[in-house]
């Protein structure tokens, strides 16, 4: 009498056949089928395709991204007034802000609201954001939004930090001995 191997082995040769099966199906499929013609992108039946799909050639073709999506972070610093809201209610504290005051109006944002202070530094570490949104729903003055970029592949963490500050290193020091200047000025005594 004869001894039949066990069910496990059966079905170790099984598993190993099944996979090759499909391959070389795929296999002859792929040498058979003649060539499909290729689909843009932009065409609106892409995504009802069943076969041939396989990936985008993608620095050529891009995939259409909805308008209300989270992706890179975008500030206006001319429309900013520097009210660190965005910097306050951050989660993971990415955004960093150095406001110096100013001794009269700096200006006015594109919706009226006045412009009291300067930005000295506004930097927005995007390697740490983790894409929420509060940032944009609190500001004011809608300056801070997210843009439409969502390739941010860098070969270094420090090219993730976004330096939105157009104020040089000279003229925040002018702002703030103006402001020191303006506050020892009110504090002496008048005669």
């Amino acid at each position: 009498m004869t001894k039949r191997p066990p069910l496990s082995q059966k079905m170790n040769w099984l598993s190993i056949a099944q996979p090759i099966w499909v391959a070389l199906r795929h296999f002859w499929q792929s040498i058979t089928r003649t060539p499909k013609p290729e689909i843009s992108i932009q065409s609106h039946n892409y995504f009802e395709q069943q076969n041939g799909i396989v990936t985008l050639t993608y620095p050529k073709e891009k995939l259409k991204i909805p308008d209300n999506g989270r992706y890179q972070l975008h500030n206006e610093i001319d429309d900013c007034i520097v009210c660190d809201k965005c910097a306050e209610i951050c989660p993971v504290n990415c955004i960093d802000i150095e406001s110096i005051r100013a001794v009269a109006l700096v200006g006015t944002a594109s919706d009226g609201t006045p412009i009291r202070l300067y930005a000295s530094k506004f930097d927005i570490d995007m390697s740490q954001c983790c894409y929420c949104g509060l940032c944009t729903t609190v500001c004011p003055t809608e300056c801070l939004t997210m843009s439409a970029e969502y390739d941010i592949s860098t070969f270094g963490l420090g090219e993730h930090i976004l330096h939105f500050s157009n104020m040089s290193a000279q003229d925040a020091a002018l702002r703030r001995n103006e402001w020191a200047a303006h506050q020892a000025s009110k504090a002496r005594p008048k005669d």
